[in-house]
């Protein structure tokens, strides 16, 4: 992969990265239940926000492999241990926020039922879920793809 391009994606990866902080930090102001509320209270005593920015964590450290696993790439090292582990933790992260996820989703089902319209919420939760699967699938097959051309290349190292 040429270097201008493994670079371009890394500037993506960071410019996700920037705006979902940046989304997480903002939005919870535009809520119609904070719109008379101290920072303190909207940070501190909503337990879904506090939930919802655990999960994050996972969300983060998997860009964070993402990035290291393109300057791997970039630095002609795809085929190392290394970029294993990087992928490898890019799908338990996906999986962790699978988790999460549905730990949102039965929080919404039984704390808001009744109260709130909940098919948005449980809509975006779908929807993350299933792009968190989606990511955790390919990891996954590209973790065992590149597991397999480094025991190949290992291989031949030793027989040359």
């Amino acid at each position: 992969m040429k270097r201008s391009s493994t670079i371009f994606l890394q500037i993506v990866i960071v410019l996700i990265g920037i705006g979902v902080l940046a989304l997480m930090l903002w939005e919870p102001h535009l809520e119609g239940r904070n719109a008379n509320a101290t920072p303190f209270e909207i940070y501190f005593k909503d337990p879904f926000l506090a939930y919802a920015y655990t999960a994050s964590i996972a969300f983060f450290v998997a860009l964070y492999q993402a990035f290291k696993l393109l300057g791997y790439i970039r630095a002609n090292q795809v085929f190392s241990q290394r970029a294993v582990k990087a992928l490898r933790t890019i799908k338990y992260c996906a999986l962790t926020l699978v988790a999460f996820i549905v730990g949102a989703e039965a929080f919404i089902f039984i704390a808001q039922r009744g109260k709130e319209d909940i098919a948005g919420g449980v809509m975006i939760g779908l929807i993350m879920m299933f792009i968190s699967v989606v990511v955790a699938t390919a990891a996954a097959v590209f973790e065992k793809l590149l597991q397999s051309a480094v025991e190949i290349k290992s291989e031949n190292d030793l027989t040359v």
